[in-house]
């Protein structure tokens, strides 16, 4: 539990710290696909979005993210579960079969499986997060604060708009997530000797 609360921490810090990146990043990414006249530049942006909302302006979004750190607890929770198992099965299996070096062959991928399945869970338990933050983002919108913004995309566009972008999302985490997690692992393992 201690490390699932050391984890929220760091992300309330790095939210904190990094929501004005974020923010930009999203209004550039959204102006695009907004203005068909010339795109605006970063320094541009941030210039703008000070103009307009002032400092506040560039924490537009962060409660979506503080929510977004549910699915980093979710997954931690889930994945522990899974390595546990894992663990339970190789000891069970070790003492019925001494044939070690397969073993640890299958370690490095069991901790892949089960980085891709916890990250999947979780991911598509707190999705709608993602969503709620870009909305959020948006340059002059009627989205005031998360719980309303969650509620008036429900209303206007049904639960479905929720989990708009969600495989695109778990295209690019779900590998990222297992590759690092299993290294991670490996690391510890050898360090550990």
């Amino acid at each position: 539990m201690c490390n699932i609360t050391g984890h929220s921490a760091k992300g309330f810090t790095a939210i904190t710290a990094t929501n004005p990146i974020w923010l930009v990043k999203t209004r550039l990414q959204l102006d695009a696909r907004n203005r068909g006249e010339k795109q605006m530049g970063a320094f541009e942006c941030v210039r703008k979005v000070y103009q307009t909302d002032g400092l506040r302006g560039f924490y537009r979004g962060m409660s979506a993210s503080y929510a977004g750190i549910s699915e980093t607890v979710i997954h931690f929770v889930i994945y522990e579960s899974i390595k546990q198992k894992l663990l339970e099965y190789k000891i069970a299996s070790t003492m019925e079969n001494d044939d070690e070096s397969v073993k640890e062959a299958s370690d490095f991928v069991g901790m892949m499986l089960a980085a891709a399945t916890s990250k999947t869970c979780a991911t598509s338990i707190a999705y709608p997060h993602e969503v709620v933050r870009t909305r959020l983002r948006e340059e002059g919108t009627k989205y005031r604060s998360f719980f309303q913004t969650l509620s008036l995309v429900v209303q206007e566009e049904g639960y479905g708009s929720l989990y708009r972008g969600l495989t695109t999302h778990l295209v690019r985490q779900i590998p990222n997530t297992a590759i690092m997690m299993a290294t991670y692992e490996l690391v510890v393992y050898l360090l550990n000797g």
